[in-house]
């Protein structure tokens, strides 16, 4: 029985190790200057573009199948940072976003992403900031 304790401890300590490096890797690349607050100010059209996109049967399903993960995680009262954590709370829904974002442009193409956004030019100018979506990534 002894055993049980000290695997299950092992597996708490790693578990620990494993968010404080999360934690480390996401002070490190967190958004940087003004970047954060305009990904905030973007979060209802983000939500609504990631909505429509994983309803778009024209996409390969792998990328609605993300999109949809993606819908969920952001649902989900458990984060990787719980977001009444200052700054960091919110940027590892960012950066999860931001990823997800930059593999669907890679496979659809940075157009089916402008044609199912739902804010103005400039909001999208500024999501292309944000998440470093560039004309010359995905097909265009």
């Amino acid at each position: 029985m002894a055993w049980y304790w000290e695997a299950l401890i092992g597996v708490g300590a790693a578990l620990a190790v494993a968010w404080v490096a999360l934690i480390v890797v996401l002070v490190i690349v967190r958004p940087r200057g003004g970047l954060l607050r305009e990904a905030l100010r973007l979060l209802p059209d983000v939500l609504r573009l990631v909505r429509r996109l994983a309803a778009d049967r024209d996409l390969p399903r792998g990328v609605r199948v993300r999109l949809w993960l993606l819908l969920v995680y952001l649902a989900l009262p458990i984060d990787l940072v719980p977001d009444f954590v200052p700054v960091l709370g919110y940027a590892d829904d960012a950066i999860v976003v931001t990823a997800v974002l930059r593999s669907v442009v890679r496979r659809a193409g940075i157009d089916v992403a402008r044609r199912h956004w739902p804010g103005s030019d400039d909001g999208f100018a500024a999501l292309r900031r944000v998440a470093g979506l560039t004309p010359d990534v995905g097909r265009t």
